[in-house]
């Protein structure tokens, strides 16, 4: 084997190795960014239960009459 293609060969590692890295940064950050949008979409959940759950028991003289 020569010297280039040698160095042909060791340039495409350092770029395939470059790669790489870059790809698993962006698949971390979107990992994190997916488990944020998790606990935010449990918690809206849970407030929407909790409303939903809620029954507010008016008196008399909150009720609206049945004109309105």
């Amino acid at each position: 084997m020569n010297v280039e293609f040698i160095e042909r060969i060791e340039l495409k590692i350092a770029y395939l190795e470059r790669a790489n890295n870059d790809l698993s940064e962006v698949v971390y950050r979107q990992q994190q960014e997916i488990d944020a949008l998790r606990a935010r979409l449990a918690a809206l959940n849970g407030k929407i239960e909790a409303a939903a759950t809620e029954h507010t028991v008016y008196t008399l003289e909150q009720e609206k009459p049945p004109h309105y």
